[in-house]
């Protein structure tokens, strides 16, 4: 993402370890777990039961995610009618518990609940503002795997997020589109939308003809693979089989023009073109190819079985999204901003910080990408750009300076200026500090360490200092936390 601004128009974690599911051997594992824990039965577990927190307990975004539990699959069927605005849903949500849970929250916004149940029995539901309370017939048990199947229908929200842009379900010319950082997924799904618990993703989408009597188009995340036309609807099946947070779950409805293709490294490219961007983005179905066959010398094997893109035509918008494996795009896109939504599938959407604070290790790594970009393509050297940076001549330089890259003040604040610009100048001055060997080193050792997985602030400086020999503690403190600019050095 970049900063949301109307100028711009481009876009907008502590423990280590991964807390996501795998779909191939996780769903045997899934099975057998299931089978050997059985439902929580007995006085003794009933009386250990407590509720799960309604909450992750991130400092940013407090009322995000939800305590007790682990998902590591969603299945959502999805019925929506593009004229009326109407959603249908149902959410099959596989999850292990991490205590015994008398009942648990799921984080959904708007939407009616029409019956939900666990282990197959009825569970109660309470709704707490975009809070769903849901209490099993049964406790459920430390470890248990168990599946949740929550029913809901409405018109789903499009709602202002904490920096003032718009996310959630949005309306477009003809159609729709979900958008889901840092909260938006919340409207279309029920589930623990904290960027810490990653799942695996089943999305089926049917939708209609449309007034013409031609079928809208549905894009999603990872590959496409069923399609079933029945008469006078279509269901459209889209798998992502790599661990996925939830803000970067993401449908497209409507009219798009589609290219298939290839990476240097026989990965499909999917890339769906809105026909009112169709001359602007011509060579986006080229360019996608040719930056991941480029980032992948520099930041490690490219982490998804598919890439692509979205170019919608929404106009105002102002961001774009590294929605995993095809990044949206509200309008085409310059290569500029490409290369960093690009970057985002290594950083921000495998290797996802564990809180919200952390986001510069996703907008700083991405933004950083640009610029090794431009280096590469014959425009200004890195050395160059940091300097028009810390100069304040670049035109993405406004307001760098406000807060550490590392501690946004608020949620509100987290898609700010100095997560990008001040976070890619840090980025920077490691380089400088280590050495072109050492430090694309630590950018491949990063993306393979934590692939798949969520990772902190704490641990990328631990892995600077571990595979340079240095001492970075100046360097960080004076570039990352601290909160007035840098003397020049």
């Amino acid at each position: 993402m970049r900063p949301r601004t109307a100028t711009d128009h481009r876009p907008w974690p502590a423990a280590s370890g991964t807390r996501s599911g795998w779909a191939s051997a996780a769903a045997l594992f899934l099975v057998m777990t299931t089978a050997c824990a059985g439902p929580a039965t007995g006085d003794g577990a009933a009386a250990a039961a407590r509720p799960g927190a309604a909450g992750a307990g991130d400092r940013l975004f407090p009322t995000l995610g939800n305590g007790g539990y682990d998902v590591t699959h969603y299945g959502l069927a999805l019925d929506y009618v593009p004229e009326t605005n109407h959603l249908k849903g149902r959410a099959v949500i596989t999850a292990r518990a991490t205590q015994d849970l008398s009942r648990f929250d799921l984080d959904l916004s708007g939407l009616r609940v029409r019956a939900a149940t666990v282990r197959g029995a009825k569970a109660r539901v309470a709704r707490s503002g975009d809070e769903l309370v849901v209490t099993p017939a049964r406790p459920v048990r430390n470890h248990e795997v168990f599946e949740t199947t929550v029913t809901y229908d409405g018109t789903p929200r499009t709602i202002e997020g904490a920096d003032g842009g718009l996310e959630g379900w949005i309306e477009t010319d003809d159609g729709s589109t979900a958008l889901g950082e840092p909260t938006g997924s919340m409207t279309w799904f029920p589930g623990n939308h904290h960027p810490s618990d990653k799942a695996t993703y089943d999305i089926r989408v049917t939708v209609p003809k449309d007034a013409e009597g031609d079928f809208y188009d549905v894009v999603s995340n990872g590959e496409l693979i069923a399609e079933e036309d029945e008469g006078e609807t279509v269901t459209r099946h889209w798998r992502a089989k790599e661990p996925m947070a939830s803000y970067l779950a993401h449908v497209s409805v409507g009219h798009f023009e589609i290219h298939k293709g290839w990476t240097p490294d026989h990965l499909p490219v999917y890339v769906a073109v809105d026909p009112e961007e169709s001359e602007d983005a011509g060579a986006v179905a080229k360019l996608v190819p040719e930056i991941i066959g480029w980032a992948d010398e520099r930041f490690g094997p490219y982490p998804f079985s598919s890439t692509g893109a979205v170019v919608d035509h929404l106009p105002g918008l102002d961001y774009a999204l590294e929605t995993q494996t095809k990044p949206y795009f509200a309008e085409a896109p310059d290569e500029a901003l490409l290369v960093h939504e690009l970057a985002h599938q290594w950083f921000g959407d495998s290797v996802t910080p564990r809180t919200w604070k952390d986001m510069w290790l996703s907008e700083g790594m991405a933004t950083y990408a640009e610029w090794l970009w431009e280096e590469d393509q014959g425009g200004r050297s890195t050395d160059e750009i940091f300097e028009d940076f810390y100069d304040g001549t670049d035109a993405g330089a406004g307001g760098i300076w406000a807060f550490p890259p590392a501690d946004p003040p608020s949620g509100g604040r987290v898609s700010d200026p100095p997560v990008y610009g001040r976070g890619a100048m840090v980025v920077h001055k490691v380089r400088e500090a280590v050495g072109d060997e050492a430090f694309f080193d630590i950018l491949r050792t990063w993306t393979r360490q934590h692939r798949h997985g969520n990772a902190d602030t704490r641990q990328f400086v631990a892995l600077c200092e571990s595979r340079s020999g240095k001492d970075l503690t100046g360097l960080f403190d004076t570039w990352l936390f601290d909160k007035k600019k840098p003397t020049r050095m």
